[in-house]
């Protein structure tokens, strides 16, 4: 790592949102992501009672259980300095969505507020807070990068997942043709809508082959689990992984499984 010059500041402390996703099916995202953060010269903690953010409720319109997942979030993420998390969409709940949610709460809507103003994704919080320019790890070969919608629309992460991969050795990072358009995932989009869900990949997968590149990376294993399970079946190969695992040398790990994505 190349962090910004050291300063007489106290060590960070940061909360590792790991997400359900991550949790369940790519553990070794979360350890990618404390192994960055700690390179990056902060302290890392990862509550053991966090559960989800919330974004299914929320996005299925049930604000109620939404709001009531958010003020647990709140309140167990409060005395950390920042939050970071490995996901874009979950990133974007917490520093877009909750002060939304939480608007009316005379109590939480501030607290919400203040949290949202300090969570970052994984990417963006290395480079934009740590100072991150560069990281040491090594892969062999050609990747592109898919960017997320929430990653990119709600968060503004384009350039600094970009930045640290072209300092990975050995690795040759080829633009995705259409890299800004969705990969038809949405969570439940893709199962109240599996017809323009399909079409939409179909798209991702033409772009991603295209390319010519090995591996196909993102920040966010949502559309990893959905572009995986397509490439698997029609593109073996290409590998898709996170990039967290890329950007911190450990890439040990199978990649991405294809038997969990198939619907």
């Amino acid at each position: 790592m190349t962090p910004t010059p050291a300063s007489s500041k106290p060590t960070p402390l940061v909360g590792l949102f790991v997400t359900c996703l991550v949790d369940l099916f790519r553990p070794s995202i979360g350890f990618a992501a404390i192994k960055l953060i700690e390179a990056g010269g902060a302290r890392v903690e990862a509550p053991r009672a966090q559960t989800c953010c919330g974004q299914p409720a929320y996005n299925a319109g049930d604000r109620k259980d939404a709001a009531s997942i958010a003020r647990q979030v709140v309140a167990m993420f409060e005395p950390y300095d920042y939050v970071v998390a490995p996901s874009g969409s979950c990133a974007g709940m917490l520093r877009v969505h909750y002060p939304r949610l939480l608007a009316d709460d005379p109590d939480c809507g501030p607290r919400a507020e203040a949290l949202a103003a300090k969570s970052y994704e994984l990417t963006a919080f290395l480079v934009r807070v740590l100072g991150v320019s560069a990281v040491d790890a090594a892969f062999a070969g050609s990747v592109t990068y898919h960017d997320s919608c929430s990653a990119l629309r709600e968060l503004g992460v384009r350039e600094a997942p970009r930045r640290l991969l072209r300092s990975v050795q050995g690795l040759s990072l080829v633009e995705l043709g259409d890299a800004e358009t969705c990969c038809g995932f949405g969570g439940a989009f893709s199962v109240k809508s599996p017809d323009i869900s399909t079409a939409i990949l179909d798209a991702k997968i033409r772009d991603i082959a295209d390319t010519g590149a090995h591996t196909v990376l993102a920040g966010d294993l949502g559309c990893l689990m959905q572009i995986a399970g397509r490439l698997a079946r029609e593109r073996e190969s290409i590998e898709a992984r996170h990039v967290a695992e890329v950007l911190a040398g450990m890439t040990e790990e199978p990649a991405i499984a294809a038997s969990r994505q198939k619907r």
